[in-house]
């Protein structure tokens, strides 16, 4: 199935371990086809979906292990 045909149902969703158990304000994540990651607001999950390649995934999760965003 290609990328552009992928629907969220699709998908195999996760949130963090960190999450509250209530699980409010909380993202998830979802592997995509070719080492990508898809980002949905779990309080909206059938709402819009950020779509990341590998390489802007790898820069994201560089600068959170850095503090770059704190």
């Amino acid at each position: 199935m290609k990328l552009m045909e992928l629907t969220q149902s699709d998908l195999t969703w996760r949130k963090s371990s960190l999450s509250s158990a209530e699980g409010q304000n909380c993202i998830e994540v979802a592997a995509l086809p070719g080492g990508g990651q898809a980002v949905r607001d779990s309080k909206d999950p059938s709402g819009p979906v950020l779509k990341f390649t590998s390489g802007e995934w790898s820069a994201f999760i560089s600068g959170v292990r850095n503090g770059d965003f704190a």
